[in-house]
């Protein structure tokens, strides 16, 4: 996500009188790990990109996908599976406990905190290494200490000790493990970096796949004239490319948005103000810490904050992914229409069924997928930027279940995305119908006749070809006809008998063979 500069307020503390109190089923998931980008930030990188059932193809995943209560999980997990590694428990698991060990190395590296002395490198290595393998049988064990703490965090806290007793040097200063932080802290962090690899890795890359299907669409089609259809009815003549070109710059206008979001995170303590940070060491600047640990995670850091980061990026964030949708929505009703209209055919591969019980038929089952799942997404979308950033007073725990959610809402986004790419694959243009439709309808050529019959002042001219084309059926004999009687200069009058419906596209060509200079991508 980009960043921009935030201005944090540096604290001049100092120490208050009286005494300070110290603190105290068989899956295989990609790594997630972090590499190094810069001084100050990290970025993440998937170390493998693909999440494979150890028992794909067995009957074993049959029946797990016959049993799961959502089709994501189910029947579509296939197309959906790459966002597990950032948005499922696994992922919030992971996410914890990548945030729980930078902060302990980060009080490491801050000389006020003497308690914690700088590690040595192999220190590091070993907890690099926890990050780095974490796997799905150190998530069930943090699960089962989890069912005894009944506290999702605090378990995390448990199992990071645990995995820390027998190193000599970290063992001296496992109490500074969550050190300061109430579990919103971690919580936030992690929620953000789910969503940040999410969004780099999967969700982006899929809106630049559809992107791209729908601008070669436009290019290909660049001089194919089609008839418009303004109201349902016919209109002045476009290309097929140049209505692709519209919604491949729509889409990646939103794309554009999104992708400049920042995604925030806040690591403030209890209410947002330190509390327990200064009680025990009242002289480090500690906003000016927590900017900097924020950041190093490549996140953007926000100050102002009760127990939680208010959510306000991520209202932003998804109601731009809902406005992305509901222009791929616009594009497959359109796609629907035009294959309703004969202007495509759907290629099929052998043994494919079209309809159950009529032959003939091939359903535009495709970019009706699309449709559906975008409605669904956008529900959830709506729900979650709504819910969000309200929450009661310095916090409610409402937004704990809502958050878990996410990952689904953006599945049902990928899985229309997909949908979509997959039914473009089978168009294939039907010129024949296209050129059906526009020899029947001469009467469009009224529209640039009487501009030209103003242009030399021809009196009345709308209501003269209102008067020719309403009601009335016409066609290229009629209209030719009008346009002998017309007064006009010989050179106005060879260019009108020029026309036909199939020349009438003004600059629609070249607006689609533009399309890429137009793209956000």
């Amino acid at each position: 996500m980009a960043l921009t500069s935030n201005k944090v307020p540096s604290l001049r503390l100092i120490p208050t009188t009286g005494t300070l109190l110290n603190p105290s089923k068989s899956l295989s998931l990609p790594r997630v790990s972090f590499s190094l980008s810069s001084a100050a930030s990290h970025k993440l990188t998937t170390s493998r990109k693909v999440i494979a059932m150890a028992v794909e193809g067995s009957r074993d995943l049959e029946m797990s996908n016959l049993t799961a209560l959502s089709p994501l999980d189910g029947r579509y997990w296939g197309k959906v599976k790459d966002l597990a590694s950032s948005m499922s428990e696994f992922g919030l698991i992971y996410f914890r406990v990548l945030v729980e060990i930078k902060w302990l190395i980060k009080l490491s590296k801050i000389p006020e905190v003497s308690e914690v002395p700088s590690f040595s490198k192999e220190a590091e290595v070993y907890l690099q290494g926890i990050i780095d393998g974490f796997s799905m049988d150190d998530a069930l064990e943090v699960k089962k200490i989890e069912r005894v703490t009944n506290h999702d965090v605090k378990a995390v806290e448990y199992f990071l000790k645990q995995k820390c007793e027998s190193h000599p040097e970290i063992a001296k200063v496992l109490e500074f493990f969550h050190f300061a932080c109430t579990s919103e802290d971690i919580n936030n962090l992690s929620h953000g970096l789910m969503l940040q690899e999410a969004l780099s890795s999967v969700v982006l890359p899929a809106m630049d796949d559809l992107i791209k299907s729908i601008s070669l669409m436009a290019k290909e089609f660049a001089y194919v004239p089609m008839l418009s259809r303004t109201h349902g009815q016919p209109a002045s003549p476009t290309t097929l490319g140049k209505e692709m070109a519209i919604f491949a710059v729509r889409l990646s206008e939103e794309r554009r948005y999104l992708s400049e979001t920042k995604i925030k995170g806040k690591f403030a303590g209890a209410v947002g103000n330190y509390n327990a940070h200064i009680s025990a060491y009242p002289n480090i600047d500690w906003p000016h810490v927590a900017q900097e640990f924020v950041t190093s995670l490549g996140l953007t850091f926000n100050p102002y904050v009760t127990q939680i980061e208010p959510h306000d990026y991520m209202a932003r964030l998804f109601n731009t992914i809902s406005q992305f949708n509901n222009v791929l929505i616009d594009f497959d009703r359109d796609i629907w229409s035009y294959i309703s209209l004969g202007y495509f055919k759907q290629i099929t591969k052998a043994g494919e069924i079209g309809s159950s019980t009529m032959p003939h038929k091939v359903n535009p089952i495709d970019f009706e997928n699309s449709e559906g799942n975008l409605g669904k997404a956008n529900a959830e979308l709506t729900f979650l930027s709504m819910k969000l950033p309200i929450s009661r007073m310095q916090r409610d725990l409402t937004d704990s279940t809502v958050l878990r959610n996410m990952g689904g809402a953006l599945g049902h986004s990928l899985l229309a995305y997909k949908s979509a790419i997959q039914g473009i694959r089978k168009l294939q243009v039907n010129e024949a119908r296209l050129k059906e439709d526009l020899d029947q309808t001469w009467e469009v050529l009224a529209e640039p006749i009487q501009t030209v019959m103003r242009r030399y002042g021809v009196p009345e001219p709308y209501e003269k070809l209102k008067e020719l084309t309403r009601g009335r059926a016409v066609n290229e004999e009629s209209i030719r006809e009008f346009i002998k009687g017309l007064d006009l200069p010989a050179e106005a009058k060879s260019q009108l008998f020029k026309l036909t419906p199939h020349t009438y596209v003004g600059a629609a060509a070249a607006l689609a063979l533009a399309v890429d200079e137009a793209l956000h991508l």
